[in-house]
């Protein structure tokens, strides 16, 4: 605004040097003062509307940010679930039932029962029918593993 200022500083200076008749000069000073005015006002105006707008974004912008932030909370649980090396694996032992979490260690070959102690052969192989020699009766207390519900 220092512009406009010193912009009207000079008009008025240039118009009380041009003009001669006081009358004159007086209108077009008291003319030109209510153009401005009226100019100042809008220019206020924009300035207040654009200001709304600007908070309108920025507050757009706080919850589009807080959204991002629980987005990538929830994007963190989901990785540490799949990628985390210390997941849980569910056993029931063939034995007694009993239901226990061990972690995943796919060195382990076999787990104790914390119920009956009988020791449990572990597979992360996979599904029995994935192996090309299916079950060979190996387990500690296995009978094989065969299919025997069709017989009935």
């Amino acid at each position: 605004m220092g512009t406009i200022k010193t912009e009207y500083k000079s008009f008025l200076d240039d118009i009380e040097k041009n003009m001669k008749n006081k009358e004159d000069l007086d209108y077009v000073k008291g003319r030109f003062a209510s153009f401005l005015d009226v100019m100042l006002d809008q220019i206020d105006n924009i300035m207040d509307y654009k200001k709304e707008e600007i908070d309108k974004l920025e507050k757009t912008q706080k919850q589009i940010e807080e959204r991002m932030s629980k987005m990538q909370q929830v994007i963190n649980n989901i990785e540490k679930d799949i990628y985390d090396e210390g997941f849980d694996f569910e056993i029931t032992c063939p034995y007694c039932n009993y239901e226990f979490f061990i972690d995943v260690d796919e060195n382990k070959t076999e787990v104790e029962c914390p119920e009956c102690k009988n020791m449990i052969e572990l597979d992360w192989s996979g599904d029995v029918d994935d192996d090309p020699d299916g079950c060979n009766g190996d387990c500690h207390g296995c009978s094989g593993c065969g299919d025997e519900d069709d017989d009935m």
